[in-house]
């Protein structure tokens, strides 16, 4: 991993280009294989580097640099002058710096032969260059508090950080950037936040990831009299008019239990189905019909749905109980992101009812808790409100 010189040892992983261009590969594949081998280290190698950084890309060297420090590039540039007995001026001419600079550089990075090693002058450069400050988190116990007590409430911290701006719009203290509470949850060194809390972020990891490469199609039937999305009004599209919800099925081990899922698009607002029996075409309707049955007129105008098949008698929600103007439209196949406020609230329900387990175990009581505290949770769509404030808003005007 590393060769010592006279008390330093030098890593690939102190080289931020190297770094970033492995969680480029990493980003890209989804393989920390693919990403080793893009960079030249063992794969046990990276795993080290991307544990020890809790899995969150380190910001320095996401951006060109600034000219105003040796990168190791440039430093590999003083090595390989020197190795031809090229002057330090005409070296510093050609890498834009300082002739000063350039003979400081040399003292450093002098091996005890008396040479100079553009790894040891890197691994003296990082060394020298650690600074730590004290995490916001760390230095103001009021705001760790409050972001711990709403990662309790199982807001994310885009969510946290978003309100923390509504709540507190005079108070800077008091504001934190999103990235900050994930590197306090994943980088425990920084002793911001408790490691148990990362457990009531959406996907319940200890380390961040990118998001894998969608590559698993399911083969579906085809449903007769389908209404394409479209031929949706455009007042459906830009959510100009409340009324409009997106579905959807979260299904159970094996498929074997499934909770119905409905996201009202102009307001965030969601609404889940008791399915305890069976999550067929007749379970899904009835369940269907009840819930938007409770709701005022204006807000019942469309849904959108997949291609499933538990909707293959869409027929029987339109033109009846649910208004004469009530239509369901069908996503294409494969197209998820065709109904993407309906597809974030079912990760967001992940956190709740976890994949591979039993759904029908779950109670109506539970679903309605569970609706509650999501319609509680504050929305960076909505500027932060709370998909409940704005519903009620809409219903009192």
């Amino acid at each position: 991993m590393g060769v010592s010189m006279a008390g330093r040892v030098f890593s690939w992983r102190m080289v931020p280009s190297v770094v970033q261009r492995a969680w480029e590969v990493y980003a890209q594949t989804s393989s920390q294989g693919a990403a080793a081998a893009g960079v030249g280290v063992d794969r046990s190698t990276l795993t080290l580097w991307f544990a020890a950084d809790g899995g969150v890309r380190p910001r320095q060297g996401r951006t060109a640099g600034n000219g105003n420090r040796l990168t190791f590039e440039d430093r590999c540039a003083i090595e390989a002058g020197l190795a031809v007995e090229e002057s330090q001026t005409s070296i510093a001419a050609r890498i834009g710096f300082d002739k000063s600079t350039v003979s400081r550089e040399i003292a450093r990075g002098r091996l005890a032969t008396g040479r100079y090693s553009a790894k040891r002058g890197q691994a003296v450069a990082v060394t020298n260059g650690k600074r730590p400050r004290a995490c916001k988190l760390v230095a103001n116990p009021r705001l760790r508090a409050r972001v711990e007590q709403d990662l309790g409430k199982r807001y994310s911290p885009q969510q946290i950080a978003g309100r923390l701006r509504e709540d507190f719009p005079n108070d800077p203290e008091m504001w934190v950037h999103h990235n900050t509470i994930y590197e306090a949850l994943y980088i425990q060194a920084r002793g911001a936040l408790r490691a148990d809390l990362a457990k009531n972020l959406r996907t319940g990891r200890i380390r961040r990831r990118p998001r894998r490469p969608d590559g698993y199609e399911e083969r579906r039937g085809s449903i007769p009299d389908m209404l394409m999305i479209s031929e949706r009004p455009a007042e459906v599209a830009d959510r100009a008019v409340p009324g409009h919800w997106e579905g959807d099925l979260i299904t159970g081990r094996m498929n074997g239990s499934a909770i119905g899922t409905l996201v009202e698009r102009t307001t965030n607002y969601t609404l889940l189905l008791h399915l305890p029996a069976d999550h067929g075409t007749q379970a899904v309707t009835d369940a269907l019909i009840a819930r938007l049955a409770e709701l005022p007129a204006q807000l019942r105008r469309s849904v959108t749905w997949d291609q499933g098949k538990e909707l293959a008698t869409h027929s029987k929600l339109t033109g009846g109980v649910l208004g004469e103007d009530f239509k369901v439209y069908f996503c294409e196949p494969h197209s998820p992101w065709q109904r993407a406020v309906n597809e974030n609230t079912n990760g967001l329900l992940r956190q709740y009812f976890p994949k591979g387990t039993d759904l029908s175990v779950h109670s109506a009581e539970d679903l309605a808790w569970v609706e509650q505290e999501l319609n509680d949770r504050p929305r960076r769509r909505l500027n932060y409100a709370r998909p409940s404030e704005v519903i009620n808003d809409l219903l009192l005007h």
